[in-house]
């Protein structure tokens, strides 16, 4: 089971900012644009997607298909309904791999994995979302690292 809290800071003020604390026992404020002092709930269903599909693509990248990364990144670019709800229309996601040797098709494999099986917060923004899914391979430029060691999963 998932849990989260979340606890209104000051609740005989007019700020929505709110102190969320996650079932692992994370921390962080909530707030809206106009507090500013921390992400709004709704950016944070892009950070889950952007993490979501992060974490299943290297994995299967380095378990599945043994490529050489060396860098990775996810970047979420999200479109909302005019009215509320606000949710997703629209999400693009584009996947940045750095390494030696990248695959494309091992990149497409795991990106598929990811968007059909693995990502669980994907496969909730799919419902009222289309998503589209791009990425691009960046050759590694320093030469020791053709010979860095393989990850050890302990």
């Amino acid at each position: 089971m998932i849990t989260a809290n979340v606890i209104l800071n000051k609740p005989l003020r007019a700020e929505r900012q709110f102190a969320a604390t996650t079932g692992s026992e994370h921390r962080m404020l909530l707030d809206d644009a106009a507090g500013g002092t921390g992400p709004k709930p709704i950016e944070l269903v892009a950070v889950g997607l952007a993490g979501c599909t992060a974490f299943d693509v290297i994995t299967i990248l380095r378990q599945k298909y043994h490529q050489k990364v060396t860098g990775y990144e996810v970047r979420v670019e999200a479109d909302q309904a005019e009215r509320p709800p606000q949710v997703f229309t629209a999400v693009r996601i584009h996947h940045v791999v750095t390494g030696y040797g990248i695959d494309p098709a091992a990149i497409e494999a795991a990106i598929r994995l990811s968007e059909e099986k693995y990502c669980s917060v994907g496969a909730m923004v799919k419902q009222t979302a289309s998503l589209h899914t791009t990425y691009e391979i960046v050759e590694e430029a320093h030469e020791w690292t053709k010979s860095a060691p393989e990850f050890v999963q302990r």
